[in-house]
């Protein structure tokens, strides 16, 4: 989802974006109707359609936009880093600091995919995949003799790990920020005695 401006209160549109994840986590994307969601953002049915075509257009920028923003920021944090190890333990970072922040979002993607309109749907998928391989890349580099397949794989299980904050609410979230970074990167990073890459 974008982000809103750092020097100005959140826009209309980010405001019903942020309100319709909440809704539909809470509820399911079918669960929740127009006048719903005008209404929790204080404003009729109707008017909604000023800021988005549709419902399902609302489904389909939220998750179009949480994956720029993962690539995105992921593709920054590699190209500033020194290395790979150095580049998946920023990777690692931000994605844990993104599913603390962004649990409606991660319960409306595993739900409600099969929802979004099919452009939008073959949109994420293209942006998922260039930041399955933004991390498969940086396994490559650390772990001898890895290949592609099982890097994406490697990749795909800690998004497993990491995305499980919507279902972890015993620890606070600074604690479990911190839990989860160590288990991640101790599933991902090469144990001691391995080949060196």
């Amino acid at each position: 989802m974008s982000q809103a401006r750092s020097d100005e209160t959140p826009s209309r549109r980010e405001q019903i974006l942020a309100t319709a994840a909440d809704l539909f986590a809470a509820r399911g994307f079918h669960g929740v109707s127009v006048a719903d969601l005008g209404s929790a953002c204080g404003i009729t049915g109707p008017a909604l359609y000023k800021h988005f075509a549709s419902k399902d257009a609302v489904l389909a920028e939220m998750l179009v936009s949480i994956s720029e923003q993962l690539l995105a920021v992921g593709t920054a944090r590699v190209s500033a880093a020194s290395g790979a190890e150095q580049a998946l333990r920023a990777l690692v970072d931000w994605h844990v600091d993104f599913a603390l922040r962004h649990r409606a979002l991660i319960i409306v993607q595993d739900r409600d995919w099969e929802s979004l309109p099919a452009q939008a749907r073959e949109r994420v998928r293209t942006l998922q995949r260039s930041y399955v391989d933004l991390w498969a890349a940086q396994l490559r580099e650390l772990h001898a003799g890895l290949d592609l397949t099982t890097a994406r794989a490697m990749a795909h299980a800690a998004f497993g790990l990491i995305n499980s904050t919507p279902r972890t609410g015993a620890l606070p979230d600074p604690s479990l920020h911190d839990v989860l970074i160590a288990m991640a990167l101790r599933a991902l990073l090469p144990c001691p005695g391995d080949p060196p890459a």
